[in-house]
């Protein structure tokens, strides 16, 4: 696909995904046990062959700027090159970035400096498969000024994204940011039986077509419409220009799930552990790439597994693991059930002489359910993080609760005999 670029939004603090921000950027956060989100984004580009990637970000960004240059190497014969631009102090700016519009006006010279014909903007805190190069195709036959991707979705979760209305061409031609509580709005954008037929779409009478947040300018079009006033796409800038630009629909008919809070995280992460899972890594065609850390492989012994995914380099000894994934390095050790949980591992192995009476990873005799254990937990012999109680939001030494899921934050040591 020549002649385009991505630009990948970062997001700024992700305070719905605390604790998993509390130290990195959204993209940067694990995922699937081996993956970082930002993951995610670059590989749907790369498989379209769009290589000129710029990740836009100003929250905690050391984590994933070391990722992404330990992952994403390109050769000396091509171009290819995935850049961050963190938002920065300029003669011309000492303000963070305000909105998805202001992120990429700031950094426009940066992001025309070879001139593409086309920008392509993707979301970095989502979840999805989809046909890049499909969509740049029907975007350029079309010769639309820009292009979003559509996915129709359930009245509910319609009222918390930006939805539209399309003609029979697939122009759009209604476009309503974040309706609401606004019922009224919500029934005239309704997709009928009549539509959805003579559309072909996959969809139910009642949803609404949403907006990924993923779109595709022409890049004269993009720059015109940053010299306006507005800060964010959805709120203003798209709404501004549906009636004077030609902006077209690509409908994706692939996986696609919101992943901006916790409960939605965990959820997600989980419903890889089915046996069919609507996130699809094991395609041939497709695969999500990441950091090759040449670790040996998973290690068993003697364990009870029902719907789970193992990482290399674990370790998980005469431990019961039911519909939980286990990420790199993560070490289970005797008597423990782990349940419905995401143990995201290490990144390095325990060192020999280790300074706390609590090791790394999970101790002996534990009981874990309904939780996410981040990157280098350790948590002590006889923990008990049941939630029992089913409380939706609490903190504690070591732990907190949201959205009901426990989350033990990064590095943190829980105490032995802890009951949550």
């Amino acid at each position: 696909m020549h002649g385009v670029n991505t630009v990948i939004l970062g997001g700024g603090r992700g305070s719905r995904l605390w604790p998993l921000t509390a130290d990195r950027a959204k993209p940067a956060v694990p995922f699937g046990g081996k993956f970082r989100l930002i993951d995610i984004p670059i590989s749907n580009s790369l498989h379209a062959d769009v290589t000129r990637i710029y990740v836009l970000t100003q929250y905690a960004s050391a984590t994933l700027h070391r990722h992404i240059s330990e992952t994403y190497r390109f050769d000396h014969f091509g171009d290819g090159a995935v850049d961050i631009l963190a938002a920065e102090e300029s003669l011309h700016s000492r303000e963070w970035f305000e909105g998805t519009a202001d992120a990429v006006r700031r950094n426009m010279s940066y992001i025309m400096d070879r001139r593409p014909q086309d920008i392509l903007i993707l979301s970095g805190d989502q979840l999805y498969l989809m046909h890049v190069r499909q969509m740049i195709r029907l975007h350029r036959d079309a010769q639309a000024d820009f292009t979003i991707a559509v996915k129709p979705v359930p009245r509910e979760q319609a009222r918390a994204l930006g939805i539209m209305r399309i003609d029979r061409e697939g122009r759009i031609v209604a476009f309503f940011e974040k309706p609401g509580d606004d019922d009224g709005v919500l029934d005239e954008f309704a997709l009928d039986a009549e539509t959805i037929s003579a559309l072909g779409l996959a969809a139910q009478p009642g949803e609404i077509l949403a907006s990924m947040g993923i779109y595709l300018f022409r890049s004269p079009v993009l720059t015109a419409l940053l010299e306006q006033p507005g800060v964010d796409f959805g709120r203003e800038i798209i709404p501004g220009a549906i009636g004077n630009r030609k902006v077209m629909a690509f409908l994706h008919t692939d996986y696609w799930e919101d992943i901006g809070t916790i409960k939605a995280f965990h959820s997600a992460s989980l419903a890889m552990t089915t046996p069919l899972p609507p996130l699809d890594l094991y395609s041939r065609g497709r695969p999500i790439f990441t950091n090759p850390r040449f670790l040996p492989g998973t290690k068993i012994n003697q364990c009870d597994v029902e719907h789970a995914i193992f990482c290399e380099g674990s370790i998980l000894s005469e431990s019961t693991i039911r519909r939980s994934i286990i990420g790199i390095r993560a070490v289970i050790r005797e008597g423990s059930v782990i349940e419905d949980t995401v143990v995201m591992g290490a990144r390095f192995y325990e060192r020999e002489h280790w300074e706390s009476d609590v090791h790394q990873g999970i101790g002996k005799d534990c009981h874990v359910r309904n939780a996410i254990i981040d990157l280098d937990a350790c948590i002590g012999d006889g923990v008990r993080l049941l939630n029992e109680a089913g409380v939706q939001e609490a903190d504690g030494d070591g732990w907190c609760i949201r959205d009901g899921v426990v989350v033990v934050p990064r590095g943190a040591v829980i105490a032995p005999g802890t009951v949550v």
